[in-house]
């Protein structure tokens, strides 16, 4: 809250509704007038949302969407210009609980894996089409996996006997795989990097962050603010060079001897490093131990 500074009367717009913890504050402190514009790909987060919401009246809209669809949504909803974006990334609580998502491998069911389970392809036809190769390339890109050929491998083998169609199963082919934790370091299921994985690959998460990123700023009125939560370092380090570039201004190749693009800055930067959890924040919220704050704000150019 403090990063988005959200004022009284002013448009705001959470870009990644999740429970609506984040929305709710929102309201409360652009009361009385302010507005609220709601967006999540998710269609059970959007209930739950609405019905948490459901005190704030019509100040508060709703809309089923990609947070990639922000510049269409928002023009379509009356919030072209906006004051404030906040952009909370990763899953929610409820997504990771819900075993019929395959989101989680402590929590089992299908593996889908898909924010939106009406579009794009399940996370089992992943694992079930890609070639060894095309697997190791998948883990290590967005999952950083240092054991992704050994895993990979192994999922191969894997599903030559039965098909790899549950998180629970993938989970375990996994562990197997992997080797154990030298002792005395903190207990990660072997499986983390994995799961994340197939996540971004299946909701094109990182495409849909620059996507988003870039309209946030278009969408920004001067003054307004930009806020965005990160759980991992592949979208951490998009949105610290993404808002390195629209600090700097000119984005013309370094050898060009002078600036041709003609681009200004657009942003300044709300707080010289990213605001992490507390050890006591981490201890009461342990999903919380990874992320990272970083906010900016529009400038007049």
């Amino acid at each position: 809250m403090q990063a988005l500074a959200p004022r009284p009367g002013s448009l705001q717009i959470d870009g990644t509704l999740g429970g609506g913890g984040h929305a709710a504050r929102i309201l409360e402190a652009i009361s009385p007038d302010g507005r609220l514009l709601g967006l999540d790909a998710d269609a059970h987060a959007i209930e739950r949302s609405a019905r948490r919401l459901a005190p704030f009246g019509d100040r508060a809209q709703l809309r089923q969407a990609n947070f990639s669809s922000i510049a269409s949504v928002a023009a379509d909803a009356g919030f072209d210009p906006s004051d404030g974006i906040l952009l909370d990334l990763g899953l929610s609580s409820y997504q990771l609980a819900d075993a019929a998502r395959g989101f989680s491998f402590r929590a089992g069911g299908p593996l889908d894996m898909r924010f939106d389970p009406t579009r794009g392809t399940p996370a089992a036809d992943l694992v079930a089409r890609l070639d060894e190769a095309e697997l190791v390339a998948l883990f290590r890109r967005f999952g950083e996996e240092p054991f992704a050929g050994r895993i990979a491998r192994a999922i191969v083998a894997e599903r030559r006997t039965a098909p790899i169609d549950t998180a629970q199963r993938l989970a375990d082919v996994v562990e197997r795989a992997a080797p154990g934790r030298p002792s005395g370091r903190r207990r990660v299921h072997p499986a983390t990097r994995v799961f994340q994985a197939l996540r971004i690959a299946v909701n094109s998460e990182l495409d849909a962050l620059e996507v988003a990123l870039a309209a946030a700023v278009d969408l920004l009125r001067p003054g307004g603010r930009i806020a965005v939560l990160t759980y991992h370092s592949l979208e951490d380090r998009i949105v610290k060079r993404f808002i390195a570039a629209e600090r700097r201004g000119c984005v013309c190749p370094p050898e060009l001897p002078v600036c041709v693009c003609g681009h200004r800055p657009r942003l300044r930067v709300v707080a010289g490093t990213p605001a992490t959890p507390s050890a006591r924040e981490i201890g009461a919220n342990p999903r919380a131990r990874s992320a990272r704050l970083r906010a900016a704000e529009r400038l007049a150019a």
